[in-house]
């Protein structure tokens, strides 16, 4: 909705419920301008919260039915798009800190015909098409408490949202066997074995 309500004022005006608010639900916001901000702002924002890496498999998954497949309701010129926005969200979330500053910066991106905006246009993505099947460890923290201890986790394989101690149980029963559990100020907390790899931390 920050997307939304920010292309609404300084963009073009959207769909509005009858109470006022604009409609995410209207026809008309797919395969276009306002789909191509949204993509990369919804980007550029994980980026800034959780990664780079983070935010590139969030965004494939988001391609993907839970099986790993291609989405057969997708076409591929409009997959080809969002990939395309997503990559260039992720470039300004790595400049900028504040949520402002990278809604100005995806602003000019449209401006300056950055992003793909029509089905038609014939730019190709050439990154990572597909998610990884199996990661090490696809942990990642999405919320901490005000002492900076991670409280809220998501599996980005399973597409499962785990609490501290959700996620806990679940490795001391093995089911995640690339990450351990340290007792930290008191608590026990889930960490990942160190491999070098960025992709496998919890982050």
């Amino acid at each position: 909705m920050e997307g939304y309500e920010y292309f609404n004022k300084n963009i073009r005006p959207l769909p509005k419920l009858r109470n006022g608010r604009i409609n995410p639900q209207a026809p008309g916001l797919d395969d276009n301008d306002i789909d191509a901000f949204r993509h990369a702002y919804v980007s550029g924002v994980f980026t800034q919260d959780y990664g780079e890496i983070t935010a590139n498999i969030m965004g494939l998954m988001n391609e993907f039915d839970p099986a790993g497949a291609f989405s057969n309701s997708v076409n591929p010129r409009s997959r080809n798009m969002d990939l395309w926005n997503n990559r260039i969200g992720r470039k300004f979330g790595k400049k900028t800190k504040g949520r402002k500053a990278l809604l100005r910066l995806i602003h000019q991106a449209l401006k300056k015909g950055e992003l793909i905006i029509d089905l038609e246009d014939p730019r190709e993505y050439s990154g990572l098409q597909k998610p990884p099947k199996r990661l090490a460890r696809p942990i990642v923290a999405l919320s901490e408490s005000e002492s900076g201890r991670n409280e809220i986790y998501y599996d980005l394989i399973a597409r499962r949202m785990m609490s501290r101690e959700e996620l806990t149980s679940l490795i001391r029963n093995g089911s995640y066997p690339g990450y351990s559990i340290k007792l930290i100020r008191g608590v026990e907390t889930p960490v990942s074995r160190r491999d070098g790899k960025r992709i496998n931390n919890i982050g």
